[in-house]
């Protein structure tokens, strides 16, 4: 099995289209992709796509009717916030069991207004089994006090992280929101489940982004090794609810699993990586997770926010790209939009908001029920 890598990645602004549907939306940005890589649809040997709200509708096979169909395979994948990623991972896998040697991946999703997880009822979605709106701020709001429980945590601390991705936001202008909010802004925002206020949330969102893989051999048949990204590592994991009964969800276990598999497999610690793109779906998620992905060590996340260390020119620049609470989470593209900001940077094309020197960078998701989906990305040249 050989290195699988990026050779073009792009994603559209995310914002709100109504006016267009869920294919042109995943069109748009598998153009992107395939223009940034200087291929064509007919270059591609399989696409994998991901979406959730439309999920039984053959998005793939609809996004192939607006740029080409060329009989090739199609897999459609759905699972939860891990949407996209899972497409991705996917992808990786077809090429690393030697199936194909060029595919593509597009993630695309079209969300209505409100809460993460709002969107379910108004698309029609089975709830049975599922997080809903009402639930999920509740879950991170929980975890969030449970962490200030045992480590003394802070709602001023947990409010840095909205400061920090929004600031981060006014250098990304594919960014749903570019904004600057300031401690007292966020702090003194609406409240929604404490210590999570309105600026501490996720913004649902209309978007898609897409990835073109290839395996190696044609990485240098096609002369793109100068800008290929490497595929260092990928992992999936589920939770495990063994002793926690009816117990609200676990929002750490999900991706200490993960973590330690991606980490394992790419021959690395947290100490080698130049930046991560996380998942902040809200501000005490971001928290909890620079300990779930031994970015510090337990119980020293709020004094890692609180010494900068996250912030672009920090020790571990967090969501630079301005992260699920600025640039928006069209559930279905979050995962690829996050391997889409790592390789931005790999490749040195950040502007503003470059992450200088970066060679080692980690895309994560998770969605509760659960998936946690982690990618390591290398910069090749």
């Amino acid at each position: 099995m050989g290195d699988v890598y990026v050779v073009g990645v792009d994603m559209i602004k995310f914002g709100r289209f109504p006016e267009r549907t869920v294919p042109e939306l995943g069109a748009e940005a598998a153009l992107m992709a395939l223009d940034d890589a200087g291929l064509k649809i007919q270059d591609m040997q399989a696409l994998y796509c991901g979406n959730l709200y439309q999920s039984s509708a053959m998005v793939g096979q609809r996004i192939l009717q607006q740029i080409g169909q060329t009989g090739i395979p199609v897999v459609n994948t759905a699972n939860a916030c891990a949407t996209g990623a899972t497409a991705f991972r996917e992808a990786w896998m077809s090429i690393k069991a030697d199936q194909f040697d060029a595919v593509l991946a597009v993630g695309v999703e079209q969300m209505g207004k409100g809460l993460l997880g709002s969107a379910t009822a108004a698309k029609g979605i089975p709830t049975e089994g599922l997080l809903g709106s009402g639930t999920m701020p509740a879950v991170f709001a929980e975890a969030g006090m449970e962490h200030a429980r045992k480590y003394g945590t802070t709602f001023e601390q947990f409010a840095k992280v909205s400061v920090k991705n929004h600031h981060h936001s006014t250098m990304n202008d594919k960014a749903m929101y570019q904004i600057e909010t300031p401690l007292q802004e966020v702090m003194g925002a609406e409240m929604i489940a404490y210590p999570n206020t309105k600026l501490m949330c996720s913004v649902n969102v209309d978007g898609s982004a897409a990835a073109v893989l290839c395996s190696e051999k044609k990485v240098r048949e096609l002369g793109l090794m100068d800008r290929a990204v490497r595929v260092r590592a990928s992992a999936l994991t589920t939770d495990e609810f063994t002793d926690r009964g009816l117990t609200m969800p676990d929002v750490n276990t999900c991706t200490r699993r993960a973590a330690a598999q991606a980490y394992e497999q790419a021959g690395i610690g947290p100490e080698d990586l130049s930046l991560v793109e996380l998942h902040d779906c809200f501000a005490t998620a971001e928290i909890l997770h620079y300990e779930n992905l031994g970015l510090c060590e337990d119980g020293k996340a709020g004094e890692l926010i609180d010494a900068g260390d996250t912030a672009l020119g920090g020790k571990i620049p967090v969501n630079v790209s301005g992260g699920l609470l600025s640039k928006g989470h069209p559930l279905g593209a979050t995962g690829i939009a996050n391997v889409y900001e790592v390789c931005t940077h790999l490749r040195g094309r950040a502007g503003k908001r470059q992450v200088e020197g970066a060679r080692l960078g980690m895309t994560h998701v998770i969605g509760l029920g659960t998936a946690c989906a982690i990618h390591i990305l290398e910069r090749a040249a």
